[in-house]
This record gives C-alpha cells, sequence and structure tokens, in this order.
C-alpha cells in the first residue's frame, strides 16, 4: 500500500445522517491506514428549503475528526473560486467525496471544471447514482457530475455494473457499506421496558429517515393483513420528511392499527439506537427503491435478521433465507406472508445466519477497496 495525500470533501461532524457518519468513518479508515488525510466539511450541509425533516445537525451523531476544516459552502457560488483555489492548492495525491444528492451538484461541477490535467483526480463514492424520485433535471445533475470524475466507488456489484455502463471512461470499484462503529446491545426485556413495549411477541423494527421511497406505508398495509391473533407488533421510528409523519399517523387511524403499530416519528439520538434494535427481532426495510442501506449492515452486523425488498443492492448484503428474508418492492401481500412464516425458530435460525457473517464487513476491507481503486486510476492515467 502507497501513503496517499487524499483531500476529502463532504459532510462530517456536527451533521447528523448516513452521508455525514459514513464519510467520517472513511476518514478514519485512511488515517489508521497511514495515508495523510486532509478532511474539509461543510458550513451547511442543506439549504433549509430542501431539508423537510428537522435540524440536520447532532453533534453526537459523527465523531469529531482532528483537524477537519469546515470550508465549504456549496450553497454560496460567490465563495467558490476562493475555495477551489485553496483546495487546488493542498496538491493532494486525489480528491474523493460523497455523491448522493442534486443539491451539492452545482459545487461538484465547479470544483471538477478543466479536468486532472488542471486538478487531482476525483473519485465519486455514489452513495445514490441519482437521487430518490429523481426528475429529469436531477439526472442531469448527477451525469454532468460523474462524468468529470477519474474514478467512481459504490456499494453494491449491481450499482458498480450500472455506473460502468453509463460511464464508460472511468473506473469503479464497490465495496458493500460497513456498519457503523460496533456497539453493545442492551437485554431484549431492558430495551422493551425502557421504550414501553409489551415484554411478549414479536417486534418488527422500521428504524431511519423516513422518505417515501422508503415504503413504510407498504408496511402498515402488510400490517393490516396480519389478523388480530398475529404475534407482530411493529415499531416505526425516525424522522419524517416533510408532512409524511402527519400520513403515517392517518393512516395508522384509517387502518385501525393502534394497537399493533407506534409510531415513534423524530430523529432517533444516537444513544437510543442500540435500545431500538435490542428491542425489536427483526429489521424491516420495505423499500420502494434504494441503492444500500447503512441500517441493514447495522442490524446484521448484531445479530440481527433483515426482512428487506429486492432492490439496488440490498440482495448482496440480505441473504433470502440465510441472514433474513427477500420480498418484491411494493407488495404488502409478500410482505405480510413473510412476517407470517417468520415465527421464533425460523427467526433464530435467521440471526444465527447474521451472526456468522458479522466482521466481514469493515471499514478496513472498505478502504483497502478504494486504495485499490486509487491504484488503478494511478496506473490508467501515467500510462
Amino acid at each position: 500500500m502507497r501513503v496517499s495525500r487524499l483531500v476529502v470533501l463532504g459532510p462530517g461532524h456536527p451533521f447528523r445522517g448516513g452521508i455525514a457518519k459514513t464519510t467520517t468513518e472513511l476518514v478514519r479508515s485512511l488515517i489508521r491506514r497511514g495515508h495523510n488525510v486532509t478532511f474539509l466539511t461543510p458550513l451547511r450541509q442543506y439549504p433549509r428549503r430542501l431539508y423537510p425533516g428537522g435540524d440536520d445537525r447532532d453533534p453526537e451523531a459523527c465523531p469529531e475528526v482532528e483537524g477537519a476544516r469546515a470550508l465549504l459552502d456549496p450553497f454560496a457560488p460567490p465563495s467558490w473560486p476562493g475555495v477551489r483555489a485553496q483546495i487546488r492548492a493542498l496538491a493532494g495525491d486525489a480528491w474523493i467525496f460523497p455523491y448522493w444528492t442534486w443539491a451539492w451538484a452545482p459545487w461538484w461541477r465547479f470544483l471538477l471544471a478543466g479536468g486532472s490535467s488542471r486538478r487531482c483526480p476525483a473519485v465519486a463514492v455514489v452513495h445514490n447514482p441519482i437521487d430518490h424520485d429523481a426528475g429529469v433535471l436531477q439526472r442531469l445533475a448527477a451525469r454532468l457530475v460523474l462524468r468529470r470524475c477519474e474514478g467512481l466507488f459504490t456499494h453494491a456489484a449491481s450499482l458498480a455494473e450500472g455506473l460502468r455502463n453509463a460511464y464508460r471512461d472511468g473506473s469503479v470499484g464497490s465495496f458493500p457499506l460497513p456498519p457503523p462503529a460496533p456497539f453493545t446491545l442492551p437485554g431484549r426485556l431492558a430495551a422493551r421496558r425502557s421504550l414501553g413495549l409489551p415484554e411478549g411477541g414479536l417486534v418488527a423494527l422500521f428504524l431511519g429517515l423516513i422518505r417515501p421511497y422508503k415504503g413504510v406505508d407498504v408496511l402498515l398495509d402488510a400490517a393490516a393483513r396480519l389478523g388480530e391473533s398475529s404475534p407482530w407488533r411493529f415499531l416505526v421510528a425516525g424522522e419524517p420528511w416533510g408532512a409524511l409523519g402527519g400520513e403515517l399517523e392517518h393512516r395508522v387511524e384509517e387502518l385501525d392499527l393502534s394497537e399493533r403499530v407506534r409510531l415513534d416519528l423524530g430523529w432517533v439520538p444516537e444513544d437510543r439506537v442500540p435500545t431500538y434494535l435490542a428491542a425489536a427481532d427483526l429489521v424491516v426495510l420495505p423499500y420502494r427503491a434504494g441503492s444500500q442501506s447503512a441500517v441493514a449492515s447495522m442490524a446484521l452486523a448484531h445479530g440481527m435478521p433483515v426482512l428487506s425488498t429486492r432492490v439496488g443492492g440490498l440482495p448482496e448484503l440480505v441473504k433470502d433465507g440465510v441472514n433474513g428474508v427477500l420480498v418484491p418492492p411494493g407488495n404488502p401481500e409478500a410482505l405480510a406472508a413473510a412476517l407470517v412464516g417468520l415465527d421464533g425458530s425460523r427467526l433464530a435460525a435467521l440471526a444465527a445466519g447474521a451472526r456468522a457473517a458479522a466482521g466481514k464487513l469493515t471499514w478496513d476491507g472498505y478502504a483497502a477497496a478504494l486504495e485499490d481503486l486509487l491504484a488503478r486510476i494511478s496506473h490508467r492515467l501515467s500510462s
């Protein structure tokens, strides 16, 4: 492994959300592997009008990285020339940045102007090749940024293949998204008591930011198809996007699910995540669409089986019948049938499968895969 001078640009402390957490973990892994890393973070992560949740800051969400500098403002174009000049002056071997939303695209495109003859090679860590629910302009924004990159790194082999087909001039690499830093789960009874849940029965958990593409409404429709005698209860914990929280509350009332579904609508602080996970028997990801899920990797790393839809790279992480169950997206009947088939013994077998694979997805392995991509880019550009 050659020690490199790397510039990583993207959200970190004090922002919250999956992009900030994964970018921070990548930086920490690269530093542990001996690289000289400069971490440049934004002054703001989103303009207020584009983030219809609550506050996007939480000082406990991401650890601080020593030497990180809050420099970027993707939403203040007058600042861009001066910031780009500072970044170019760092003279790193490569720039690494996350791509996940069109909102940052104008800034990324400005930064990447001129090609590698005037700047470092750039690698986009592609969380979403296009925005969820993207229209024509959002798709164009992604293409205008990603085609300027010398390398693309993503979190599933299927996504990598799509990027190779769309951007044939770039080098592409992939590695499944590892779970966040490990934590200790409390006991199940203690967790359920802490949350005010019944001690008996089975609990299916949806955890994370609640957006339309994540299909929580499909999960509610599936719950309504289970009879009153079903042992399953449902816990939905996360911050809703815009007016979605009110819509879900109305749906619970309309389907008469208040005795079987609990909505904990709001940001789940980091120190409460272990309690929610420990209280559950199963994590449910009823996504209509998606690329990958840090919640899935977190659950599996802690021995929790996952019921997921077959979307994006999730089938590469959730192995049907081994550590979880896969169903078609947007199909409440299939989701309900899968839940009916998951009794205590079946859940125990899937949990054993999850535990057997725990530890295979590491940030060290993730960083090593990125290093391999950087080496291929360097060889291609020098030959």
